[in-house]
């Protein structure tokens, strides 16, 4: 009987100590791979350190320009664009013939209202228009490398309606560029040479450039908008500018006779008036 309790309790502690050597096994083993896991811890927070340093660079250098582009964005923005009109003759393709439009013609201070009566009847300037375009760079970097009047209607001069201005013609500044709409290919000029062929305009990210434009056309009545070349990332692409309402800048030549004249009144209005028989009107 004794013999049975002392083989139970070798029995007991074999098995003791069994269970304390697989613990250290077993702890000897969670060690490395703690250790392991620690260190690729470590070594990915490097890792991502390091890739968003490269990041930051590469979207600082490159990924606005990635991303506008993606998203479709022109290199440049058209930001404004003026035609002056003060002081200046202008001339009706077509005679206001609609009694509707005629009142609107005669209202005084209804700038909004006959703004429509005038596109549709197609008001031009006569021989010369000077306009104003401000263009915003979209890209990092950017040039400019041409700008040329892109003529979208030629037709003889427009002498449905003149427009007399009540204090006539007025003198402007002088402007940068110059194109001449009776030319076979119209291009834009500055002291007589090509300007584009020696200059081009560069541009930054939301860096702005204001251009004084003027144009020349006693031929013929000319349609036309402006068509813009600009290279950004080694990359040519076009950007079309249009006039102040959307559609087409108009310019016609001077006629030599109208079918009908209007003088402007006071109060803003335009009144019908009899130029039969006289030199000047």
């Amino acid at each position: 009987m004794g013999r049975a309790r002392r083989n139970k309790r070798t029995s007991a502690g074999r098995a003791a100590a069994a269970q304390q050597q697989e613990g250290d096994e077993a702890s000897d083993t969670a060690r490395p791979k703690g250790l392991l896991a620690w260190l690729a811890g470590i070594a990915s927070a490097v890792v991502l350190a390091a890739f968003g340093v490269v990041f930051t660079e590469w979207y600082n250098a490159h990924g606005s320009d990635t991303v506008e582009r993606a998203r479709g964005a022109a290199p440049i923005t058209v930001g404004h664009v003026a035609v002056d009109y003060s002081e200046r003759d202008t001339v009706l393709r077509e005679p206001v013939t609609d009694p509707e439009d005629r009142a609107v013609m005669l209202a005084g201070h209804a700038g909004k209202r006959r703004d429509p009566v005038l596109a549709r009847h197609r008001m031009a300037l006569i021989d010369r228009m000077d306009a104003t375009v401000v263009l915003t760079g979209n890209r990092t970097s950017l040039r400019v490398v041409d700008i040329e009047p892109r003529i979208l209607a030629r037709m003889p001069v427009s002498e449905g309606a003149r427009l007399i201005a009540r204090t006539g013609s007025g003198e402007t500044d002088t402007v940068e560029m110059t194109a001449d709409l009776d030319r076979p290919a119209p291009r834009f000029t500055a002291g007589g040479d090509a300007y584009f062929r020696k200059k081009q305009i560069d541009l930054k990210r939301d860096e702005r450039v204001t251009l004084s434009l003027s144009f020349t056309g006693k031929n013929a009545y000319y349609e036309f908008d402006l068509l813009v070349t600009v290279l950004a990332d080694d990359r040519t692409e076009e950007v079309v500018i249009k006039g102040p309402d959307g559609g087409p800048f108009r310019l016609t030549g001077e006629a030599a006779r109208y079918r009908s004249y209007y003088r402007e009144t006071p109060q803003g209005g335009w009144r019908p008036v009899s130029c039969e028989g006289r030199q000047t009107c």
